[in-house]
């Protein structure tokens, strides 16, 4: 069974960054790249949001209050999918959850799995 394996999360100033790094470990049912990987991030009190991930169609979303300061990176080879942060603000201050979505067929390999989050915390 696949897990994630997430690292890169601390503290840093406002105007920062930090690269966020999520590592598939594990047997795969099919090949890695039939997987879709999103980062996801939490607050207490509020609901999980989506930060940035990649479409069905291979385009990659962001969450509006993360365009232009996040980008998302995957390394095939390496079953890697890194979160780089830049700008950043007290407000993404948050438990950041890397999460891996089957395709839809085969059977075998429908699913999602997720990873046990790395807390990112920005200070003003």
């Amino acid at each position: 069974r696949p897990r994630l394996e997430e690292s890169g999360g601390g503290s840093v100033q406002a105007g920062g960054a930090l690269s966020l790094s999520c590592v598939v470990a594990g047997y795969l049912m099919c090949e890695f790249k039939m997987y879709r990987l999103s980062w996801y991030r939490q607050v207490p009190g509020k609901e999980r949001e989506i930060v940035s991930g990649f479409n069905r169609d291979g385009t990659t979303y962001y969450a509006d209050s993360v365009k232009g300061r996040f980008t998302l990176l995957q390394d095939d080879d390496k079953k890697t999918v890194a979160l780089q942060m830049t700008s950043l603000k007290p407000e993404d201050t948050a438990m950041y959850y890397c999460q891996m979505e089957g395709p839809r067929r085969p059977l075998a390999c429908v699913g999602s799995t997720w990873g046990q989050g790395t807390q990112v915390i920005v200070s003003s």
